[in-house]
Formats: structure tokens, sequence, C-alpha cells
């Protein structure tokens, strides 16, 4: 890992953008598709199999779709027919394992093998990405792509192939065609590129460390104090982890040409969890709000209704995150405390004193974390129960106050950078002096987080796994 990701960066991405800007505008996306796959094949060259099928498949439909427009009917077909295609393949590869486990217990199903597939790198964000364009085409929110060149771009964009954030086809159709390109736009990416190198190297490696020793010790050994610092470790990893990842994503795309969404808007200062859940992986909420909540009814058919559409969203958050009952739990977890909120909790906590609030939405989304990193359900039970006092292990032992006395400087930092606050006072140097404070700022950002990459061995990135 630590090889690939220097490769990345002083190998892989010069070439990318230097192999981009000698390139005629109009043959630009053929070199992007191009640098797009070899990137995807270099871990799993057999994968690209599937890109290929994917998108060919997800093309003919919109052309489908197209063609048939007089006719609903056909239309609807198509639609319906692009979205078996990518959940079969989804299923296959991430779910198929899972269901045969738990299935094997009931005599009908006891001789349902296990296939051990390995999971393809990014399947959960490219299916629903390309899932998007049959949809879009047909609303008539987005214009059909008769180009395969464009199209292939569009599923296989490396900078956010892996990870996010993901595409809607209505929110990248026109930048396929025709995008600004300007040293400004590109300064600006490599600003957001070097945060979000910065958030993961920096930050979100820094603190996983300390949630591997807590997840990896035997549950029954766990103290109250020891499984606090383990999951808020946990919380602050997940957090620099997958959006310093998207902002590299979104600062990349913006050397490129291309406008990504948002996905992260500072979670932890929520006051509630339906803020939360507004300001955390925005673009996984609104794709499921644009293709399944609101075309379940949305909040259109009465509270009932909408508790059910709910229930619905949230469960399949849950299964989208990963193959395990946990991240089932996880869903409906969240989705029970929405419930409250809407039924009545959420306006009193906008008339609570801020600090009230807060204090309230960050317990839960920590507790929530718990949930969803402790994937065995018997060492989840007993790690929750060691939060709140029935730890075997005892209140605090030596060691936690080791831990918490080794990243006692880390954790005000990590805390702090999830706040606005830092862009708050870069926002007030004077134009002048930030012409030469942020290359000096880049450019010491990248040389600690060269120098990090070189001597560390720890550089996971948590959700390439989905």
């Amino acid at each position: 890992m630590v090889f690939s990701s220097l490769l990345f960066l002083f190998i892989y991405l010069p070439a990318v953008l230097a192999a981009y800007y000698v390139t005629p505008l109009k043959w630009r996306n053929l070199v992007l598709l191009i640098f797009n796959l070899i990137f995807y094949g270099w871990g799993e060259p057999v994968y690209i199999v599937i890109m290929f099928l994917s998108t060919i498949i997800d093309y003919t439909h919109g052309m489908l779709i197209e063609k048939h427009r007089a006719n609903d009917r056909k239309a609807r077909m198509f639609v319906v027919s692009s979205m078996v295609f990518n959940l079969a393949l989804l299923f296959f590869f991430k779910y198929y394992d899972f269901l045969a486990d738990s299935l094997r217990g009931i005599s009908v199903f006891s001789g349902l093998p296990r296939l051990d597939v390995p999971l393809p790198i990014g399947i959960s964000f490219y299916t629903f990405q390309t899932m998007s364009y049959s949809v879009d085409v047909y609303r008539g929110e987005a214009k059909v792509q008769k180009n395969i060149v464009n199209f292939g771009t569009f599923v296989t964009l490396f900078p956010q192939l892996i990870a996010g954030p993901i595409l809607q086809y209505r929110d990248l159709d026109e930048q396929l065609e025709e995008r600004e390109h300007s040293v400004d736009k590109f300064a600006s990416g490599v600003r957001v590129f070097m945060a979000g190198l910065g958030k993961k190297v920096l930050l979100a490696n820094s603190i996983g460390m300390l949630w591997d020793v807590y997840l990896a010790m035997p549950a029954a050994s766990l103290t109250t104090l020891g499984a606090w610092l383990g999951v808020i470790a946990f919380t602050f990893q997940i957090y620099f982890d997958f959006s310093g990842y998207s902002d590299m994503a979104v600062g990349l795309g913006r050397m490129l040409g291309f406008e990504f969404m948002q996905n992260f808007n500072y979670p932890y200062i929520s006051r509630s969890i339906t803020e939360f859940w507004r300001r955390w992986h925005i673009s996984l909420g609104s794709w499921f709000r644009n293709y399944l909540y609101i075309p379940l009814g949305g909040n259109r058919r009465g509270k009932a209704r909408q508790y059910l559409n709910l229930l619905i969203v949230w469960a399949a958050t849950g299964i989208w995150h990963g193959a395990s009952w946990n991240f089932l739990l996880w869903g409906l977890y969240f989705c029970a405390l929405l419930v409250i909120e809407k039924a009545f909790l959420l306006k009193k906590l906008e008339k609570a004193p801020r600090p009230v609030s807060h204090a309230y939405a960050l317990f839960f989304i920590v507790v929530g974390w718990a949930i969803f990193g402790v994937e065995d359900l018997g060492s989840l039970g007993m790690y929750l129960g060691a939060m709140f006092g029935g730890a075997q292990g005892g209140a605090w032992c030596a060691a936690d106050g080791y831990h918490l006395m080794n990243y006692a400087w880390l954790l005000p930092v990590l805390a702090v950078s999830s706040t606005p606050l830092g862009a708050r006072l870069y926002g007030k140097i004077p134009a002048r002096a930030a012409q030469w404070i942020t290359p000096v700022l880049i450019l010491a950002g990248l040389a600690v987080c060269t120098a990090y990459l070189v001597d560390a061995t720890y550089n996971p990135f948590l959700y390439f796994r989905f």
C-alpha cells in the first residue's frame, strides 16, 4: 500500500495530468478513459471485464430508453432491466456468500456453497452511478449519451471510482461534453486535494491505530474507558479517512475540469441526527433520496407511510455498506432515531441550548459508529456493554491511561479539525499574503505526507471495501 500510494502521487497522477493537458480537447475523454481503466486494473485486472460489461449494458439501456420514449411501458421495462442487472451484479459479488451462510442452517438451503469471490473494489459506488443514468434519461433529467467513450469516462472516472462521492449522471451530463479548464480552477483543485491527503494520511491514519488496538482486543477484557477511547478513535478515523478521500476526489476532478458535489460538510458539528445525515456522505443520501425515498412517496402520503419509507431506505443504506448483520442493525438504529426526531424531538432540539443538542447528537453518533465498526454481533454486544458500565475488565486499566496520554495531543487536534474553524481562519488571510502562504503550506504538507507514507506501513482506506 505504501508503494502504491507513492506511485500514485509521484508517477501515475503526474502522468495522467500531463497526458490530459497535452491532448487536444476533443480527445481528452478518451485519454481519461484509458487512464481510468489502468488505474482500476492495477490491482485487479480481471475486474476490468466487469467494468466493460457494466458500461456496455447501461449504455445500451440508455439508447433503448430513448428509442422507446413514446412507449412508456417499454421505456420503463428497460429502466427496470438496467436496475435488475446492476443490482444482480452487486448482489452476486457482495451478498451471495453472506446470504448462503445465513440460509445454510435451513435444511432446504443446506447445500448452498460459498463461492469466496473477491469483491471488486468500488462496486457499490459505480453500480449506483450507472443506475442513476438510466433513471435520469427516462425522467428527461439528462440527455441520452450517444458517445460510448464519454459514457465510459463517466462510469470509470478514476478520482472517485473506488470510494465516491457517488455521482449522479445528470450532474455530470454537460461536463462530459464541455467543461472549464483554468489555472485558478486547477490551483483550487490542488488545494482541495492536499487538504484531503493531509486528512487521510496525517489524521485518519494516526488515530486509526488506536481503534485497531481496541478492536483487536478480546471483548471480555475491554474496560469502560478503553471501549470509549476505541470508538472515539474510530469516530475520528472514519470521518477523516472518508472525507479525506472525498476531498482528494473533488480536488482531482477539479484539476481535470470537473465539479463533483461536496460529500461532507462538518457533520460532527450537528445538533441532531437529522442534521448529521444532511452533512455526512451527502452523495449517498442524495442518491437514496432521489432514486428510492421520493419514488416510494417520500413524505407526501402521511406520517405512517413516511416512516415506512424511512425504514426501507435505512435498511437499504445499512445493507449497502456491507454484507453483515451489524450494518443492517446500524441502518435500523439511525432509522429509529430519525423517526423519533421527526415525530416530536426535532422541534425540542431546535429550541434547546446548542451544547445540549450538540452533546445529544454526538452521543448517538458515537454509539452508532460502535455498531458500524464491530461486525461480529457477539463482540458488538460485549463492546456496547463495556461502554455502558458492563465491562468485565473494569472501569479502566493502566493500558488505557498509557493510550490516553499517548494520544492526548492528537485528540484535541482532531476535534478542532472536524469543525469549520480552520477554514474560517484561512479565509481571513489577506489575498496578497495567501499567494505565498498557500504554496508553502501545500509543499510542506506534501513533504510531511510523503515522509509519513515512506515510513509507515499502516495506511488503510476504510471505504475501499464497499
